[in-house]
């Protein structure tokens, strides 16, 4: 089945733009001891899916917390919400394991916490998946909606959980799904990072999916460009969102030694609430007035920043890239980058410039392209690469 774009989503979903590190439990030989592996469900309970206030939409969901793994390897537990339609099907079906674009650091931002409120910002996207009959499942990265700070911007971890968001949602009884279940992989902007990480680990990390292909969007390949691009602008905000979420994961960059007591109070503030606020109290803010000196000049941070940087592992499956030319917030030359660098290692890419419109428009008006070309991965047709 294509689809084509609803002038109706698409508005709501713009409305909405505009607008679980919880301890593991001990393992015990009844969930398997140190058997344990990453994908495995630490618990489960029924949740819900609209995406707008009370909007029906003929699906069932749980909220579910599962094993996964932080960029450094070591294992953690993350939360997530599993979304099946309901529509009779009784055979096998395909499954999207998705990645939010960024929603802030605070937990009540955390998409498990909104989805059933219809109060999600691209549950409209979504639900254009669980239309075709697919089920999704909605990752909320690490130590978003569980304790622990959000490692916003911490590559590695973000493609654990969107692998290990799929293996859960594989092993989750209700869900009716199973080991030979087609995966598809979906994200942009931040989405974008973790899906694009997903697509370079999962060869190597979560080898047993059958990843049909990975469709990623207005991807931020290079954290340390993107700094540079959106310092003391619009977008500036995102830099210390980002110094943030690097300092969660990484707490020997100790970020509080660098800022200065505006910086301190500006980023104290950004871990407590989401993305509307978070990006206008940090819009037009230079590095320089928040901080006594730089971080991003420093060796140390340097280097786990690219520990971040995409490009350098091809996708074992299929990628659909694409960007917007006019993207205010992520360069375009960030992300023909990265094209240029998949391509280079021999991956099967399509690259699609999206030539009016900026990044928040860029991912409504791209999604039935999304969509159908995922359904081309999963009816097994040729792919078009075009490096």
């Amino acid at each position: 089945m294509r689809i084509r774009s609803s002038g109706t989503a698409l508005a709501a979903v713009a409305a909405l733009a505009a607008l679980a590190w919880i301890p593991a439990a001990p393992a015990t030989a009844a969930d398997g001891g140190d058997s344990a592996h990453p994908g495995d469900i630490v618990s489960s309970a029924p949740s819900a899916f609209h995406p707008l206030p009370g909007q029906p939409t003929g699906t069932r969901a749980w909220k579910v917390h599962y094993r996964s793994t932080t960029a450094d390897g070591a294992p953690n537990v993350v939360s997530g919400t599993v979304i099946v339609p309901q529509d009779g099907r009784t055979g096998p079906r395909p499954l999207i394991t998705y990645a939010v674009g960024t929603v802030g650091m605070g937990d009540s931002c955390a998409p498990s916490n909104n989805l059933p409120n219809g109060t999600a910002m691209e549950a409209n996207l979504i639900q254009q998946y669980t239309l075709r009959g697919w089920a999704v499942v909605v990752t909320d990265y690490e130590g978003l909606g569980t304790p622990g700070v959000h490692t916003y911007t911490v590559g590695p971890s973000a493609g654990h959980a969107v692998l290990d968001a799929a293996r859960a949602a594989i092993r989750l009884p209700e869900a009716g799904l199973g080991a030979d279940t087609p995966v598809g992989i979906i994200g942009y902007s931040q989405g974008g990072q973790a899906s694009g990480w997903a697509a370079e680990l999962q060869g190597s990390y979560a080898p047993e999916l059958k990843v049909k292909g990975t469709a990623t969007g207005g991807v931020p390949a290079d954290l340390m460009k993107v700094a540079a691009f959106n310092d003391g602008s619009y977008g500036s905000g995102l830099i210390f969102m980002a110094a943030a979420g690097q300092d969660a994961a990484f707490p020997e960059l100790r970020l509080d030694s660098y800022l200065n007591p505006a910086g301190r109070a500006l980023v104290a503030g950004m871990k407590e609430n989401c993305v509307a606020v978070d990006a206008i109290a940090g819009s037009f803010e230079r590095i320089s007035d928040l901080t006594t000196r730089d971080p991003l000049a420093q060796p140390d941070w340097r280097a786990r920043l690219d520990q971040s940087r995409l490009g350098r592992t091809a996708p074992a499956a299929p990628v659909y890239q694409y960007h917007a030319l006019g993207d205010e917030l992520i360069p375009y030359a960030v992300g023909r980058q990265l094209r240029s660098e998949w391509c280079a290692r021999g991956a099967d890419v399509q690259w699609d410039t999206v030539w009016v419109g900026e990044h928040v428009s860029g991912v409504i008006t791209h999604s039935p392209q999304v969509g159908n070309w995922m359904a081309d991965r999963f009816a097994g047709r040729a792919t078009h690469p075009d490096c």
